[in-house]
């Protein structure tokens, strides 16, 4: 009886081991050579890959998911072309053209190769950072954001990282708001090396957010320092706003909310701004508010004046009424209302009733001010025209937001 037991024990022993031989071999009939990526910057991204099996392989997928801000995993697929074989040698490149990355995506990805046996591998997860490769980064971090740069001293660098963490302050302490997620800032030394990283850059552009990346990139020469802080300041108010704006239901601020409290992280007016300001409410010639809430006018003249006047709104709406109030209408943005909607609930007046408030309030601001000649300061400090600041002009009034191409 014994002897039966101990051969029935071999035996289960040797059908277990011959199962796990066959699985093992199984799983070998497909074999992951090489998979390989090059990135050439900011054009394309190519990913490579090398099999063999023991019988043709006739399909191959990659399949890849970038992080980014969003309420739903998205995994894409690519097909990259080649001829059945039992060696395999392909690539697919993923043409930026089409479909733009900005530098410092991250990217996992993986391949999924089959056999006309049916045999079935899928790799391992991988991951890519879609580097600037033509410059050797330092990096310095506080808190949620990380500089980049490489033209500088630290000092330099430094500075910037300053101005972030005055602008991250000031918006928690006038809104209450923070960011929720990391960002990675670039600091360019030039417009021109700037433009040089993005796929088909407008010629005036001097930088550009990638909110839903948490990505910021500026070109900052290095004797322009101080219209670079402006800058950093401004980009990263509209990260913050975004991040806690950001909505399954579609939120939508109106650009001179949004605007507005981008230029409050700058922190102290602009001396320009405010005159222009306060010329146009004496001349009676404020646009309108539900005009700011569509993208403001390419002309210079009435941009400069848009921004002033979304900068004045908002700290008109802190200032009278408080940041709790200011917080609540952004929640209510995200939780799907409308802008007039939520300024009703919130302040029991809407974007009509704002521009009336508003305008008295500027209006006898302006004529209070006793001895003030707008028309001679305006004279005197002349707004430099659209082409000058996109130089990066240090002495340039225009709020830097105008840095920014297609990003709010």
């Amino acid at each position: 009886m014994l002897r039966h037991a101990f051969s029935l024990l071999a035996l289960i022993v040797a059908i277990a081991l011959s199962a796990s031989t066959a699985a093992q071999q199984e799983t070998e009939q497909i074999t992951l050579v090489e998979s390989a990526t090059e990135i050439i910057f900011p054009s394309s991204l190519v990913f490579k890959i090398k099999a063999h099996s023991q019988v043709n392989i006739t399909r191959i997928r990659l399949q890849y998911k970038v992080e980014r801000m969003n309420y739903a995993e998205v995994i894409s697929e690519a097909w990259p072309d080649f001829v059945p074989s039992p060696k395999v040698e392909t690539k697919w490149n993923w043409d930026m053209r089409k479909a733009a990355l900005p530098g410092g995506a991250t990217v996992h990805y993986w391949w999924i190769i089959e056999n006309q046996r049916g045999d079935r591998l899928v790799t391992d997860e991988y991951t890519l950072e879609f580097k600037d490769t033509r410059y050797s980064w330092q990096q310095l971090v506080e808190g949620p954001i990380s500089l980049f740069w490489y033209k500088g001293n630290l000092s330099f660098a430094g500075e910037l990282l300053t101005a972030c963490r005055q602008s991250l302050e000031r918006l928690y302490s006038d809104i209450g708001v923070r960011l929720e997620r990391p960002v990675n800032i670039y600091i360019y030394a030039s417009s021109q090396d700037l433009r040089a990283a993005m796929i088909f850059p407008r010629e005036w552009t001097g930088g550009v957010a990638f909110p839903q990346f948490g990505t910021i990139a500026i070109g900052v020469p290095v004797n322009q320092l101080s219209w670079g802080k402006r800058a950093i300041a401004h980009e990263l108010g509209h990260m913050v706003i975004h991040q806690i704006t950001f909505s399954p239901y579609g939120a939508s601020l109106p650009v001179w909310l949004n605007e507005g409290l981008a230029m409050h992280a700058e922190g102290e007016k602009d001396i320009h701004l405010e005159l222009l300001l306060r010329k146009a409410a004496t001349e009676g010639k404020l646009f309108s508010v539900r005009s700011l809430s569509s993208p403001f006018s390419a002309r210079p003249e009435d941009a400069y004046l848009s921004y002033a006047q979304s900068q004045s709104l908002v700290e008109f709406l802190i200032r009278n009424y408080g940041k709790a109030k200011m917080r609540e209408l952004l929640y209510l943005l995200k939780e799907g209302s409308s802008i007039d909607e939520a300024l009703l609930k919130v302040y029991g007046f809407d974007q009509s009733g704002l521009d009336r408030l508003w305008k008295e309030y500027i209006t006898n601001k302006a004529k209070a001010t006793s001895g003030f000649d707008t028309t001679s300061d305006m004279e005197d400090k002349k707004l430099p025209c659209f082409s000058e600041f996109v130089a990066l002009s240090s002495n340039s009034p225009l709020p830097s937001s105008f840095i920014g191409a297609g990003t709010r």
